[in-house]
C-alpha cells in the first residue's frame, strides 16, 4: 500500500524519511505545469521528471532512497508511486492533493491552475 501524505504533513514525513537516506521530491507533472507553479520542500531534493519519462530514468533513481511523488492533484503521482513500489523502491509516498493542495494548505502564493 502506498503511503498518502498531505502537503501539510510532508515536512514531518521528510524528516522521518531522512533516517533512510536523503529524501527525493519527484514532481511528475509536465514542463508547462512546472512553469505555471513550482514548489520546493525543505529537506528534500527536487527532481522534475514528467510521468511518461520515469520508466526511462528508473535506473538513475536509487530504490533505497525515500521518494515523495507530486503531481497536480495526486492521480499521476499515485500511479508513479505504485510503479516505483513495484520496481523495488522501499519507501514511497504519494503527496495527496498534489500541488493544488499545496497551494491551499501550505503556500497560497503557489498559483492554482
Amino acid at each position: 500500500m502506498i503511503e498518502q501524505i498531505t502537503p501539510r504533513d510532508l515536512p514531518a514525513w521528510l524528516h522521518a524519511a531522512a533516517e533512510d537516506g536523503a529524501p527525493l521530491l519527484l514532481d511528475v507533472r509536465e514542463p508547462a505545469e512546472w512553469q505555471a507553479a513550482s514548489v520546493r520542500a525543505a529537506g528534500a531534493e527536487l527532481l522534475q521528471c514528467p510521468m511518461h519519462g520515469v520508466p526511462a530514468r528508473l535506473a538513475q533513481l536509487d530504490p533505497d532512497r525515500p521518494v515523495a511523488v507530486l503531481c497536480h492533484h495526486g492521480g499521476r503521482s499515485m500511479q508513479v508511486a505504485m510503479f516505483l513500489q513495484r520496481h523495488g523502491f522501499a519507501r514511497v509516498a504519494n503527496v495527496a492533493g498534489g500541488i493544488d493542495a499545496w497551494s491551499l494548505q501550505v503556500d497560497p502564493t503557489v498559483p492554482r491552475y
